[in-house]
């Protein structure tokens, strides 16, 4: 039986197309998913949690796999002068979710400013965290970026 949370729940009250990808509930890579479930790394999409130097809202910096937030980039899209990654302590402790589950399906409401990064503009579908270890949603790029109203921008480049 395909795993059932509140992420998946919302997808289907939303009538949005779906699938899981289930695995063991361990910490991977978007890269090691991408292999696990035989995707290009291009359209399996990490969350990093960004953080600003000004008051004001974390960020849920969305990228593929293969690349790195880039702060300079993402701190010129918000007109900030300088932003940084949170460490994985901190990034639990702000979105409540294990590193390696944390989603912007899951995040919707709770305070967070979303930028994908640009390539999903070309992306027909994207895989993301479902908002826990072990689990991914593929679903159509489109149905991402209106049920998060994400921003998108150039925010990452090749390691």
């Amino acid at each position: 039986m395909p795993i059932q949370n509140n992420v998946t729940r919302f997808l289907q009250s939303q009538k949005v197309e779906f699938k899981t990808l289930e695995s063991e509930a361990i910490k991977r890579s978007a890269e090691e998913s991408a292999v696990l479930f035989h995707l290009d790394p291009f359209i399996v999409y990490k969350t990093i949690v960004g953080l600003r130097f000004t008051p004001g809202k974390p960020m849920l910096l969305v990228i593929p796999g293969p690349l790195e937030v880039d702060c300079k980039k993402t701190s010129a899209v918000i007109g900030e002068k300088k932003i940084r990654v949170a460490t994985q302590k901190e990034a639990e402790d702000l979105t409540k979710l294990q590193t390696g589950g944390i989603s912007a399906l899951a995040l919707l409401n709770h305070g967070f400013q979303i930028i994908v990064h640009e390539t999903i503009l070309s992306q027909s579908e994207i895989a993301v965290s479902g908002g826990q270890r072990g689990l991914s949603i593929r679903m159509s790029a489109a149905d991402f970026l209106r049920i998060t109203r994400a921003k998108t921008a150039d925010i990452a480049s090749q390691p």
